[in-house]
């Protein structure tokens, strides 16, 4: 029973994930969250990755899989089968490497459109000191332009600018386009597209139910 959601950045992937967790009780597994962990723990493959960190250089595939693997590997032993990858694999070679271990029953690709998630950044606002954020649509502040606690100006994130914004979905798709093309092949991609999460869910959550019924829980 193993699943795994594909979204850009601002897609509304956490959003969903949160939803899929709570309602199936998948074992969410973050490759942000497994790095910090391993990284904290001192484990030998933590501290390869800590290299590459601290350099400021992008952590390796084959590092990336050992502390993904591990990290499942770990799951399993413990009886928890059920579980959400979200933000792994990153590349088609880490997907074709995952593979040699474990077999995804459910690839889901979130497919929201670009210009729906530049607009929707664009809006983002953060106090720099807390990290506390805010949206100018959905979440503002109560007075405009700063910070509801401080008092303190709010800033927009070089990242959350519309052309930075642009770049990295054209990266994302560069590197995406061969994963989802690679699980369609192997017959276990589902697509789900729309620009509201609230609106997307239900079909995920129908498609998903009827997943879990036909799914078991094996061991490799």
């Amino acid at each position: 029973m193993r699943a795994m959601l594909i979204g850009a950045p601002g897609s509304g992937k956490g959003t969903l994930a949160k939803r899929l967790v709570r309602d199936f009780g998948f074992q969410h597994v973050s490759s942000g969250d497994v790095l910090r962990q391993q990284m904290a723990d001192g484990t030998s493959v933590g501290k390869k990755a800590e290299s590459y960190v601290n350099a400021g250089k992008l952590v390796p595939d084959e590092v990336m899989v050992e502390l993904m693997t591990s990290a499942l590997k770990t799951l399993e032993t413990s009886g928890k089968c059920k579980w959400l990858l979200d933000g792994f694999p990153r590349t088609e070679s880490q997907a074709k490497t995952l593979d040699d271990t474990f077999d995804l029953g459910l690839v889901m690709h979130l497919d929201v459109p670009d210009e729906e998630i530049i607009d929707r950044i664009q809006h983002r606002f953060v106090h720099r000191e807390s990290g506390r954020v805010y949206h100018t649509l959905w979440n503002p502040p109560k007075v405009d332009g700063v910070d509801d606690v401080t008092g303190e100006p709010l800033i927009q994130r070089d990242d959350d600018k519309p052309e930075v914004v642009k770049d990295r979905l054209e990266k994302y798709w560069d590197l995406t386009m061969p994963i989802t093309q690679h699980y369609a092949a192997k017959g276990v991609l589902s697509k789900f597209t729309g620009t509201e999460s609230d609106v997307i869910y239900p079909s995920m959550k129908k498609f998903v139910d009827g997943w879990v019924i036909g799914a078991r829980c094996t061991r490799e």
